[in-house]
């Protein structure tokens, strides 16, 4: 059997000529497609009740936290900044109460760009809420080439798991104005931005948590370190499903 790779849905907050009705759910295409080349089976699973979390978590070996919405920075124990984006506050209960147990419980999770800071907050850690609270900043983080080409480059320590799988030097893409901070127990900084904004995470410990803050589901067609990083949360969910 394939192992299974849960997506948390995003939310579709406006009608369309499909659908007629706001608040649907959906999944990203591109991470679907990335984790079925990579030989996942993609389980989609709607922001509902915390209360069912335990329903869920025997359905899946890994699980991916894809990007959308600012995190409400009341997780995190700060009032909204002015430059604050939309939020959903009940994805981010479902989603952390996911995170929770998917962690205590040993599954493989990949965060990306929104889910990477998602896993950051939920495990005890903190966001800039926009890159301006941020002084020494200077490389431009939100993109205006295409989203499935590279705009930056990101530093990658050397003995990290992800400098296996794209190297020192990545060329990555980037469209984001939050950035981690605080970094939370049980977590380690692997990768930086040539102005030392936080671009990926690993457990400290452990294989268990990939978090980057770029997208590589947009590039993975094109770009084997992209691809690489679908086939490591295969691995890993593989080994999961081989323990249970």
């Amino acid at each position: 059997m394939h192992p299974r790779i849960a997506i948390p849905a995003d939310t579709l907050i406006e009608a369309t000529n499909i659908i007629n009705e706001r608040n649907a759910p959906f999944a990203p295409r591109p991470a679907i497609e990335a984790i079925v080349k990579s030989g996942g089976a993609p389980v989609i699973l709607p922001s509902v009740a915390p209360k069912f979390v335990d329903d869920y978590i025997d359905l899946f070996d890994g699980i991916v936290f894809a990007g959308g919405f600012d995190v409400d920075p009341t997780f995190f124990g700060e009032e909204p900044h002015l430059k604050l984006g939309m939020t959903y506050r009940k994805r981010d209960i479902f989603e952390i109460a996911l995170l929770k147990r998917a962690y205590e419980k040993g599954k493989a999770i990949l965060g990306i760009c929104r889910g990477m800071q998602l896993i950051n907050v939920a495990l005890g850690g903190t966001v800039y809420q926009d890159l301006s609270e941020n002084k020494t900043i200077y490389v431009k983080h939100s993109q205006d080439a295409p989203g499935n080409l590279p705009s930056h480059h990101a530093n990658v320590s050397e003995d990290s798991r992800l400098y296996q799988l794209v190297g020192k030097r990545p060329y990555i893409n980037s469209r984001h104005h939050q950035a981690l901070k605080d970094i939370a127990p049980g977590l380690k900084v692997v990768a930086r931005a040539d102005d030392g904004v936080v671009e990926a995470i690993e457990s400290s410990a452990s294989d268990q948590i990939l978090g980057l803050q770029w997208h590589p589901e947009n590039m993975y067609k094109h770009y084997t370190d992209s691809q690489n990083i679908f086939a490591d949360l295969i691995a890993r969910a593989n080994k999961v499903a081989q323990n249970n």
